[in-house]
């Protein structure tokens, strides 16, 4: 099952209280949409994540299925209401992709790119993984720009605004 944070779940991770323990917050920061829950409980095993953190985390509305109707429903409806350029379809102006296809496409390039920058780019690294949205990311981008130069930051640019 593929799960993807929640606007509750955004909010949680940036007041750093709440719900989320330090060990699920550590796992909660790789639910991204793209990998699967045993991918995850795999790379987080050492830690002692286990299932019953990550149905918690669902539990107290912090994650949704992507799997789901709804979920997937209230993802896409979240992604387009951040954005507000978007088209009735969900694709930008000029473009054949949705906002949450720019997103998917970017967020990697964004996490490598800032990942690169070592103790100096911390905070702009956890800025990039609290991003849940193409909105997000594009609001990031002349900060990651300005950290990693205009030659870096070709991919990422083409990615979210291509």
């Amino acid at each position: 099952m593929v799960l993807v944070k929640t606007q509750a779940g955004q909010e949680a991770l940036k007041d750093r209280h709440g719900s989320l323990t330090s060990r699920q917050r550590s796992a909660f920061i790789l639910f991204d949409g793209k990998r699967t829950t045993a991918e995850i409980l795999a790379a987080t095993a050492p830690m002692g994540i286990t299932q019953a953190d990550v149905q918690a985390m669902v539990d107290h509305g912090l994650l949704v299925s992507l799997a789901g109707p709804q979920g997937a429903a209230d993802t896409a409806l979240g992604v387009l209401a951040t954005v507000g350029a978007a088209t009735a379809d969900g694709a930008l102006p000029n473009s054949g992709r949705s906002a949450m296809e720019r997103y998917q496409a970017a967020y990697p390039i964004a996490a490598a790119l800032t990942a690169e920058l070592g103790l100096r780019g911390f905070r702009l690294n956890l800025a990039v993984e609290g991003a849940g949205s193409f909105s997000d990311l594009s609001a990031l981008a002349p900060k990651i720009r300005e950290a990693v130069g205009d030659a870096k930051f070709a991919r990422l640019e083409e990615a979210l605004f291509d």
